[in-house]
């Protein structure tokens, strides 16, 4: 696995991970600057974990290829 397999921007998983690294930027800036109530900084924190996932799953199949 190299990382520099991650930049390939004739792929579409490439373009994914780059869209679901912005998401993750807008729901950090958003959990930290707003004082928002439980369940809905809760919802925000498990789409935060599930992008996170996806990201890594994502990274390591385009390092793979």
């Amino acid at each position: 696995m190299r990382l520099s397999r991650l930049y390939q921007p004739r792929n579409p998983l490439f373009w994914l991970l780059v869209v679901l690294n912005l998401l993750s930027t807008g729901i950090s800036y958003i959990l930290r600057s707003q004082d928002l109530p439980a369940l809905i900084t809760l919802v925000l924190a498990s789409f935060a974990l599930v992008n996170f996932v996806i990201g890594i799953r994502i990274a390591l199949r385009l390092m793979r290829s």
